[in-house]
């Protein structure tokens, strides 16, 4: 119970068993409270304490609303390029929600890409005829990422109960529903999934789903790793463009900053894995040196965030 050996109870053993018995264990509390921490900080907490009204106008087929550009923006974050049609199941099963033909959402999520550079620059230009409320919605995207991301899963999930309700269908992704827990603590819990897995999706699509330094490509061994941690950049926790598509090995080499990049997005491998002369070191991780990575479809890696990397994280350069 985290009571010293030496420690002797001045009382009865009848005494001593009922007082123990209420007793919290220390290390059992300890262990508890670390778990729970990256769960409970005040901006997660606060995140999904209030529901996102459904307008009464979302579900029409007139002009596109604010809510339905937020809706199509927050898929085409998470589809690869090539999956920008309206065949894709995820393009059907949005468009049946907001009373849009798949077509339409497609040609939506194209007229997105238009206003990509990573797209436009590789000579991909989309449809080319991006409304204003279409680049407004963009930007207030890459203002605050968390904000939009839970609030689109907050919407999407009010308009797939209602659509459950009038179908008798329950069509609401029970990866996203924890049963297990109540109140805020589901609140904090379900927001903190809901952040993990669209990340998760907005990297791995960029990159065609495979390691930007190996090529692998087998999605249980994929970590969408972030160019600056996690813990360092509130504001760019889910941008895309802060985050790489990487093997579990190449993302623990770079989040413990043993390689970086440079801002032409070349491997340098750090002068202390260098030292290692190991096999697996020699084989896998020393031939990257110099070579660019494999870039992605969409969402550049910032070469601001690359800079902050090699001076806060990369072990040769760690600024003290």
């Amino acid at each position: 119970m985290g009571f010293p050996d030496f420690l002797r109870i001045p009382v009865s053993d009848t005494r001593a068993y009922k007082k123990l018995s209420g007793t919290a264990v220390v290390q059992m509390i300890k262990a508890t409270a670390k778990l729970m921490f990256p769960f409970t900080t005040p901006e997660t907490a606060n995140t999904m304490a209030s529901v996102v009204a459904v307008p009464n106008n979302i579900v029409n087929s007139g002009r596109w609303t604010k809510e339905q550009l937020k809706l199509a923006f927050h898929l085409y974050c998470q589809l690869p390029f090539g999956r920008l049609h309206s065949r894709n199941p995820e393009i059907i099963k949005l468009a049946m929600l907001i009373g849009r033909t798949p077509s339409a959402v497609a040609m939506k999520l194209v007229n997105f890409a238009s206003l990509d550079p990573a797209i436009v620059n590789s000579g991909r230009s989309g449809l080319g005829n991006a409304s204003a409320l279409d680049k407004e919605v963009w930007e207030e995207f890459h203002a605050d990422w968390e904000k939009l991301a839970i609030e689109c899963e907050q919407l999407r999930h009010s308009l797939e109960r209602d659509y459950a309700q009038e179908t008798t269908t329950d069509t609401i992704d029970d990866d996203l529903v924890l049963e297990d827990f109540t109140g805020e603590t589901k609140q904090v819990l379900t927001a903190q999934r809901v952040k993990q897995q669209f990340f998760r999706r907005a990297v791995l699509s960029s990159y065609r789903g495979r390691c930007c330094m190996s090529g692998l490509s087998e999605p249980r061994l994929l970590i969408a790793s972030h160019i600056v941690p996690w813990s360092k950049d509130k504001a760019n926790r889910l941008n895309p463009s802060n985050g790489l598509c990487l093997s579990a090995i190449h993302d623990k080499a770079f989040d413990k900053g043993l390689i970086t990049l440079t801002d032409d997005f070349r491997i340098v491998i750090s002068e202390e894995l260098k030292r290692r002369n190991e096999a697996f070191v020699n084989d896998v991780l020393l031939p990257l040196s110099g070579k660019q990575i494999e870039l992605p479809e969409r969402f550049m890696p910032s070469v601001e965030f690359l800079s902050r990397h090699r001076a806060d994280v990369f072990v040769d350069n760690r600024r003290t």
